[in-house]
Parts: structure tokens; C-alpha cells; sequence
């Protein structure tokens, strides 16, 4: 049964799923209601296009180059052991929109920590932020049982005029991996201003 985290809940991925190799880092959302009749002609109609990003750290915190952000433009990790799996632009359908998976025993000894965040692209064009976006969730899932670890719902929490959330990460503790739920809000125009602050 998955564990329903709250925002800075921490748990040991050794405890919650013993013998884990490979999860599947699942994102989704939804948009909120748009307006109908006469004001919709005035209220933004563009598409709502989120991007879910890895950014690998080493033990001061530190990205180092590109190769550590595996987003939309950089599918996989040189080591294999992180692959975005691609970019859902719209956000319709049920069920995860953007998927990251990462093999647990691929991941290079000097990567202490991965980072999941999430940005909409175009925000400050397109005047979006999260406050208009709702249903939103990262789940981890073991990929050989297929069960879920763990789910962490985002909806009912204030971000309006966030453009970007840091929404988890995965820590090495020992000789295994901590997940903590993060929940935290960004302003900022795209993910090259979230890259700054590693």
C-alpha cells in the first residue's frame, strides 16, 4: 500500500520497498476550469505545458554541468542510470504526464541527491502559474512489482503565482536512498533560473 507523504514527510526507500532497483518517478496535473461564454474570449487560452526536470547533485549540492539535468532536451543520464522518458505538452489524459525513471544501482558514486522540480514553460508569455493548475502529484513506483512506494498530491496547497515547483527528492542515506516531499514553491521564469540555485 503506498504511503500518502506530506510536504517535508522523509521516508527510507529500504524500509518502505526492501530489495528496490529501478522507480518510476511519475508526474501529472491538471488544469483548472477555464471560464466559459464571453469572458473565455478574454482569458488565456494557451496550452499548459509543465516540465518535469532530474537534476543530479553531488555532496556540496552542485549539478556540475549539463549532463546532470535530464529534462525534455537531455532524455538520458551518460550513465544510464536516469531517463526522461519525454515531454507531454498539454497535461490531458489520466494518470502520470511525465515520467523519469531511475536505476537505482546505475547512479554514479558522486551523485548524492536527485531533485525532481517542475516549471511551466512560457509562464510569464503565456501569464500562467500554478495557482491555475490543479490534480498535481509525484509518485514513485518500484518497476518490478509495479507497485506504488509512494504519492505525494500537491493539489489544495497555495502556489498561486508560482511558476515552479522543487517537488522532491532522492538522497543517499547509508547504503540506501531517502525520499523526502518538498512541496515548495518558485518564482522564477524557466528552468535555467532553478539551475542557478545549484
Amino acid at each position: 500500500m503506498a504511503i500518502n507523504l506530506e510536504k517535508g514527510q522523509r521516508i527510507s526507500l529500504v524500509k518502505a520497498a526492501p530489495g528496490l532497483k529501478r522507480v518510476l518517478c511519475g508526474l501529472g496535473w491538471d488544469v483548472a476550469q477555464r471560464p466559459k461564454g464571453l469572458m473565455s474570449l478574454f482569458s488565456n487560452n494557451h496550452d499548459y505545458d509543465l516540465d518535469a526536470t532530474a537534476i543530479a547533485l553531488d555532496r556540496n549540492g552542485k549539478h556540475r554541468n549539463a549532463n546532470n539535468v535530464i529534462y525534455f532536451g537531455n532524455l538520458r543520464h551518460p550513465s544510464g542510470a536516469i531517463t526522461h522518458l519525454g515531454d507531454n505538452l498539454t497535461g490531458a489524459g489520466n494518470g502520470d504526464d511525465e515520467q523519469i525513471i531511475v536505476d537505482l544501482m546505475k547512479i554514479p558514486a558522486e551523485i548524492e541527491t536527485l531533485v525532481f522540480v517542475v516549471n511551466i514553460y512560457r509562464c510569464r508569455d503565456r501569464q500562467q502559474d500554478f495557482g491555475q493548475v490543479s490534480n498535481a502529484f509525484v509518485r514513485l513506483e518500484n518497476m518490478e512489482t509495479h507497485t506504488e512506494i509512494a504519492r505525494y498530491n500537491l493539489s489544495g496547497k497555495d502556489y498561486q503565482g508560482c511558476t515552479g515547483l522543487r517537488i522532491a527528492q532522492l538522497y543517499r542515506n547509508g547504503e540506501g536512498w531517502d525520499l523526502t516531499a518538498l512541496g515548495e514553491g518558485l518564482q522564477v521564469n524557466d528552468l535555467k533560473e532553478i539551475l542557478k540555485q545549484y
